[in-house]
């Protein structure tokens, strides 16, 4: 439970009941490693409610090229391949709502440009993403509004073009070092 505050979601008080879908990419993945990727995808489909989750694992796969590996168990793919099966699972029910913490921790560019290519498209139909990432050209990429915290406390809030504003037009990257690599910041 809570112990303060509240989640509210287009406004409304976010209850588990509620028709809004999320999905979570935990920096950590949470696969059932002794199963295929093809059961364990449309396994968590079906947990969604999905009637077709097979065939929709199976174009995701072809998406991500990993086609080839529908029969494999988990724990024979690599970290990077898992976690195209992670983001998989997490955007298999179309969500409202996307929170991915480190999506592409650990990928070669190729893999992550393809991964970021599918958050993209998800947030033009209208898929509202929260992204923890160090990645700064993913958040200059993806984001409307940041947030870059430090000990807990907002050192920078609001629109990316007006911190790049406050910071002197410097790049997010800049940004970055400026407020990670000081001692002390001034609060946003």
């Amino acid at each position: 439970e809570a112990t303060s505050g509240e989640l509210k979601i287009n406004g409304e008080k976010f209850s588990p009941d509620s028709d809004v879908k999320i999905g979570y990419l935990p920096e950590e993945r949470g696969l059932y490693k002794k199963e295929s990727v093809i059961d364990v995808m449309t396994y968590f489909g079906k947990l969604r409610g999905m009637r077709r989750a097979k065939a929709w694992s199976l174009r995701y796969l072809n998406q991500v090229g990993l086609r080839e590996y529908a029969k494999t168990r988990i724990d024979k793919l690599s970290q990077g391949q898992q976690q195209k099966i992670q983001l998989g699972i997490t955007i298999m029910n179309q969500p409202d709502l996307l929170i991915l913490d480190e999506p592409t921790k650990g990928f070669d560019p190729v893999n992550r440009k393809l991964l970021m290519d599918i958050v993209d498209d998800l947030h033009r139909r209208g898929c509202t993403i929260i992204l923890i990432t160090h990645y700064m050209d993913e958040v200059e990429k993806l984001c409307d509004n940041i947030l870059l915290l430090k000990n807990g406390t907002a050192c920078a809030y609001g629109k990316v073009m007006d911190i790049r504003k406050r910071f002197r037009y410097k790049n997010l990257d800049q940004i970055f070092i400026d407020i990670y690599g000081n001692k002390e910041t001034t609060r946003a």
